[in-house]
């Protein structure tokens, strides 16, 4: 039997500087990666249908890649050690060699093939010259000095892979170059980890679905939406639960189903102090929760824990915060749940156009549009800042991360910045 997993108390007790009314954001990430457990169930399905998942084994190649040495472009196969070193190299065609039908017996001395790209190399033949530099004339091939060296132009068996070596390893999410990969060893299926799930819904009387009629005091529900698109984006199963009013018994029935359904349960809205607290109270009575304050903005409140065996994520309500914490907090969770190996963010470094103003003790994502100077990079913040501010995260082509010591920034100095490309 397995040994339980530890409580929330004895995780944080694992975290240097752990502070729940002032938690930076490295330690709430250190605390998260204590706490998600990994999916375990193994499945077993076609290639095709292995785009984004979770390589579950080491995959061991069973064959060499390429099975043969062979033409690494359309020209002539020769001896490299029959190249003059000075002077016309002249040469007898003895034959050809073709991908799929290859040249048929051993050249001898003084003796060519005339050879196509992805062919056999002939017996004893190492070195193939472009077809473009050979002259042909009565069945010989003349070549100049010093257009090839020996071997040039020859792919190795086993060059690309050899049989035995890992070719992928587990925890890899598999990309459109792998499935190739395992094409070209003849593998018509895989094992990969089971997708995970994880449900969601957002918390608010005020809510609407998009298709419903809007009453007064009330706003359409975007977070919904693109929680449903980032999640879709790491490959794992979503379930939407669409919006719960703020009512005890409907905010208990929801959660009870997503832990009972799901992997992982992300809610957005009801966490902050001063909010109706019947989201917080039902959480605290069905799982074991603990309610943070992250120096972060935006999206302060954040609330983690388990309710069952679900991992429960709760965003704040604004819909920029609602993103931003989730790829501060919960997309490596995620991906770690699946069993996917660590996939930092790629970030890189821009020239701020203006100054920006910043107090140290907090990190700051700030909405920016990235655009190229030069040699490099350069990036304007997109103006307000307010959490609410959805349309600044579609204008924004890049999140401008501002360290949690960091202090203001002048104009021409240098910023870490999250593209959205591949992320958003």
């Amino acid at each position: 039997m397995s040994a339980p997993p530890p409580t929330l108390a004895q995780i944080a007790s694992c975290v240097s500087g752990y502070d729940p009314d002032a938690l930076p954001v490295a330690q709430a990430q250190e605390f998260i990666a204590r706490l998600v457990p990994r999916v375990q169930a193994v499945q077993r399905v076609p290639i095709r249908s292995a785009l984004g998942r979770v390589l579950a084994h080491d995959l061991i190649s069973t064959l060499d890649v390429p099975a043969h040495d062979n033409a690494a472009m359309d020209g002539y196969a020769l001896r490299g050690s029959e190249l003059a070193a000075s002077g016309d190299t002249v040469l007898r065609i003895a034959g050809r060699g073709l991908a799929g039908t290859p040249f048929e017996g051993a050249p001898g001395p003084g003796e060519c093939v005339r050879i196509m790209t992805g062919a056999v190399m002939p017996a004893g033949l190492d070195t193939v010259v472009p077809q473009e530099f050979v002259r042909v004339e009565e069945g010989r091939a003349t070549l100049p000095a010093g257009v090839v060296r020996a071997g040039d132009n020859r792919r190795r068996a086993g060059e690309d892979l050899a049989k035995g070596e890992p070719a992928l390893h587990a925890g890899r999410v598999l990309r459109p170059a792998d499935l190739g990969l395992l094409a070209s060893l003849g593998q018509a299926e895989v094992a990969v980890r089971r997708r995970l799930r994880v449900a969601f819904f957002s918390t608010g009387d005020e809510l609407r679905s998009v298709g419903e009629p809007l009453d007064e005091g009330c706003v359409y529900d975007s977070n919904r939406y693109t929680l449903w698109g980032m999640l879709r984006r790491l490959g794992v199963e979503p379930i939407d639960m669409g919006v719960v009013r703020d009512d005890p018994a409907a905010l208990e029935a929801a959660f009870r189903d997503a832990a009972a359904n799901a992997d992982a349960v992300i809610t957005s809205g009801g966490v902050s102090v001063g909010e109706a607290d019947h989201t917080r109270r039902i959480m605290n009575t069905l799982g074991e929760v603990l309610f943070w304050r992250i120096a972060m903005r935006p999206g302060r409140p954040l609330a983690i824990g388990r309710i069952g065996n679900a991992v429960l994520f709760g965003l704040p309500g604004n819909p920029v915060a609602v993103m931003v914490s989730f790829y501060a907090f919960v997309r490596d969770a995620l991906l770690a749940m699946s069993g996917a190996a660590p996939q930092p963010l790629p970030m890189l470094r821009a020239a701020s156009l203006r100054a920006i103003r910043k107090k140290p003790g907090r990190t700051e994502f700030q909405r920016g549009i990235v655009t190229r100077a030069g040699d490099g990079w350069q990036v304007e913040i997109t103006g307000s800042q307010g959490s609410g501010i959805l349309r600044s995260m579609s204008v924004a082509n890049g999140l401008v991360v501002l360290g949690h010591e960091q202090g203001d920034v002048p104009a021409g100095a240098p910023l870490d910045v999250l593209p959205f490309d591949g992320l958003i």
